[in-house]
């Protein structure tokens, strides 16, 4: 069984990413599944992956995209891999909101 794409957990939400770096747009692209059948959001960033600077990029379209504070987004592991899994401070059902907005489908 794979597991949703946001996980509910104590005081907010879990999931996978896959960033691609040094793309041409900064951009949430897709929702995908992994080779396990996970489902995980798909985003660029035009940042390189140097010094922490492509997961800045990502903690900030995160944030600008489901409208938190930077502060509330946490990479729990994955610093240094394209695939990540980060924590954000916002209801479960508000992000599956906002993941519909942007007109992306959880397949």
């Amino acid at each position: 069984m794979t597991k949703p794409l946001f996980e509910s957990c104590e005081g907010g939400v879990r999931f996978m990413l896959r960033v691609t770096p040094k793309s041409g747009r900064t951009q949430i692209q897709s929702v995908m599944r992994d080779a396990e059948g996970n489902l995980l959001l798909k985003l660029a960033v035009t940042d390189v992956p140097e010094d922490g600077k492509a997961n800045k990029a990502v903690i900030k379209l995160l944030s600008k995209s489901f409208g938190i504070a930077k502060s509330d987004i946490e990479i729990l592991s994955g610093e240094t891999s394209r695939v990540k899994k980060l924590f954000m401070r916002i209801d479960r059902a508000e992000a599956e909101a906002l993941i519909a907005e942007l007109g992306l489908k959880t397949l």
